[in-house]
C-alpha cells in the first residue's frame, strides 16, 4: 500500500515536472517573473545565511580545535579541516537543509494558497499553462542564485572562524589562515556548486509540487508545507550521498 502510493506520486511528480518545464509562451513576463523570484527566493535569504555562516565557522574552528588537541598534529590543521567541512558539506548540503525550510515552505504555500483560492484553475481556463506559468521562473530562479549563496557562505564560514580566532584566541591568526590555504583542492568547489544545481532543483520543484496538487482549503496548504519540507530534506540527503559516492569516487 505505501509502495503504492509512493509509486503514484512519483509518476503524478514527474507528470508535474512534463508540464512544467518547456518554452515560456511570453518571455517578457518569464523574465519579469524570474528576476523577481531571484530576489524573492534568494537575496532575502542572504541575511539568514550570513548569520548562520558565521556561527558554523566558529563552532567548527572551536570544536576541531577540541578534538584535534594532539601535539602530534600540526596546529594548521585546524584551519585545514574546518575548511574541508565547509567546501565539502555544509556550504551545500547542510546550507540548503536550512533553506528549505525557508524557501521551500515559501513556494508550496504560495503556489498552494493560489490552488485552493481557484487562481491556478482561472489561469488554466484562460488557457494559459499555469504549472511553467507558476512554476518554471521559481526553478530557473533558485537554479541561478543558490550557487551564488552557496559561495557566500563558504567565505563567511571561513571568516566566522577567522573572527573567533581573532576575538578568543583559540588558535593563532597567521596558523588558521595557512590551514585554509594549506592543500587546497579546487575541485571541492565545484563540487559544491555541483551539489547546488542539483538541491535547488529538487527544492523548487517537490516543493512546487506539493502545493499546485494540493486539495481543500487553509489547513490543507499548511500540511503541503510541512510535506514539502519534509520531503525536500529527503531527497536533498538521498542525493547528497550519490553525488558524493559520484563525483567523490
Amino acid at each position: 500500500m505505501i509502495l503504492t502510493k509512493g509509486l503514484n506520486g512519483f509518476g503524478e511528480y514527474l507528470k508535474f515536472l512534463w508540464t512544467t518545464i518547456g518554452v515560456p509562451e511570453k518571455w517578457r513576463e518569464f523574465f519579469k517573473r524570474y528576476t523577481n523570484e531571484i530576489y524573492k527566493l534568494g537575496i532575502d535569504s542572504i541575511p539568514l545565511i550570513l548569520i548562520v555562516s558565521v556561527f558554523i565557522g566558529a563552532l567548527c574552528t572551536i570544536l576541531i580545535k577540541l578534538n584535534l588537541n594532539n601535539p602530534m598534529l600540526p596546529r594548521y590543521t585546524v584551519g585545514m579541516a574546518t575548511r574541508e567541512i565547509i567546501l565539502l558539506e555544509f556550504s551545500s548540503s547542510i546550507l540548503c537543509l536550512i533553506l528549505s525550510g525557508k524557501i521551500g515552505s515559501n513556494i508550496a504555500s504560495e503556489i498552494g494558497t493560489m490552488r485552493v483560492t481557484e487562481q491556478i484553475d482561472a489561469l488554466d481556463i484562460m488557457g494559459i499553462n499555469s504549472a511553467n506559468f507558476l512554476v518554471l521562473p521559481k526553478i530557473a530562479g533558485l537554479i541561478t542564485i543558490l550557487p551564488v549563496l552557496v559561495v557566500i557562505c563558504m567565505f563567511t564560514s571561513l571568516f566566522g572562524g577567522y573572527l573567533v580566532c581573532a576575538l578568543t584566541g583559540v588558535v593563532d591568526i597567521d596558523t588558521y589562515i595557512y590551514g585554509i590555504q594549506t592543500q587546497f583542492i579546487e575541485y571541492y568547489v565545484w563540487f559544491a556548486l555541483v551539489k547546488s544545481l542539483f538541491f535547488a532543483f529538487l527544492m523548487s520543484t517537490i516543493s512546487a509540487y506539493f502545493g499546485y496538487t494540493v486539495k481543500g482549503g487553509s489547513v490543507e496548504v499548511g500540511k503541503a508545507s510541512t510535506n514539502a519540507v519534509v520531503m525536500s530534506n529527503i531527497m536533498i540527503l538521498v542525493f547528497d550521498v550519490l553525488l558524493t559516492k559520484l563525483m567523490l569516487q
